[in-house]
């Protein structure tokens, strides 16, 4: 099979390959991914930032989530068979043709979504879900999302607005638009965030949710209790009363809560933004893409041998 390997850290760190197609040990789930997603995640594993956390033995296969189809599963698997249209995370690496994976790492894919959109999901359906479980906003009231034209942040956003919250939500002038179609009133980064946010939430801010760090929580100490902040990106934030949604991201899996997100989105009831699209053999600058940040949205690469049209995209 046709795969990426993180050859040594840093930026031209990635080189095409060709290895044996992945075969699913007992337990396991072989999908042949036909649209993978770019995480932060991703490129900081390239860049070494995370290699204590994240040991490899180079080189590797890395990347986190995507969409395809099962072409194998491993003795004792049940709820997958050959065929299955299914989404996720995935153990021996996203960046190849096939991936293995435990099935507790996989959604299907329900009808009506593509698998370029099922692809973008799994991040974002998951986190979002997970720290709204974490940090519950008061009935009705008044919250900030950071980053809030982002994957993670613009799926907090919708779920957010759906439970009938007020939401405000920092993002670039570009995305503020993109904001208020998602119902949420949208201010900008950096200088006069703060009093922007007074001016928006008079009546006071019930809880925010950092999903890009840049000291957010430090910022906006005076309007929103840090003690009511969670943060997914900004780990040194716990030391001024943050909550800190972190943990191993190989271990994650997919939740109820989140395959319930796959089910909202196929019924068009949540939006899935695709930030920029890229084909496998451009996969290195598809990192390099993400990793310049203030994306609304997933990049998403087409797998290998896929054309954009196959994964539902024009």
């Amino acid at each position: 099979m046709h795969t990426y390997v993180l050859d040594h850290y840093g930026p031209d760190g990635l080189e095409p390959a060709t290895a044996q197609d992945a075969a699913p040990a007992p337990g396991e789930v072989a999908v042949r991914l036909e649209a993978l997603a770019i995480n932060p995640l991703d490129w900081k594993i390239r860049n070494g930032w995370l290699a204590q956390m994240i040991p490899l033995s180079l080189p590797a296969v890395i990347g986190y989530e995507g969409a395809g189809t099962v072409v194998s599963v491993g003795s004792g698997v049940t709820g997958f068979a050959v065929g299955d249209r299914v989404a996720g995370f995935f153990d021996s690496g996203a960046y190849a043709e096939v991936a293995v994976t435990r099935p507790a790492r996989l959604t299907a894919i329900p009808s009506g979504l593509s698998t370029a959109q099922a692809a973008a999901l799994p991040t974002a359906a998951e986190t979002a879900t997970r720290i709204l479980g974490m940090l519950r906003p008061q009935p009705a009231s008044t919250v900030v999302v950071n980053g809030a034209a982002g994957a993670v942040g613009s799926m907090v956003t919708q779920l957010l607005v759906r439970d009938g919250h007020r939401v405000v939500g920092t993002a670039g002038p570009a995305n503020h638009d993109y904001l208020r179609s998602l119902g949420a009133i949208p201010i900008g980064y950096g200088a006069g965030m703060v009093d922007d946010l007074r001016a928006v939430a008079s009546e006071g801010i019930d809880a925010g949710y950092d999903t890009t760090g840049h000291e957010f929580v430090d910022a906006v100490a005076e309007v929103v209790d840090p003690h009511r902040i969670i943060t997914t990106a900004d780990f040194a934030a716990a030391a001024d009363g943050a909550i800190v949604a972190g943990g191993d991201p190989t271990q994650v899996m997919m939740t109820d809560a989140a395959r319930n997100v796959f089910d909202l989105a196929a019924r068009g009831e949540i939006r899935v933004e695709i930030a920029r699209t890229f084909r496998f053999d451009e996969l290195p600058a598809a990192l390099a893409h993400n990793e310049q940040g203030h994306l609304r949205g997933k990049v998403i690469v087409a797998g290998y041998d896929r054309e954009f049209s196959d994964i539902g995209l024009a």
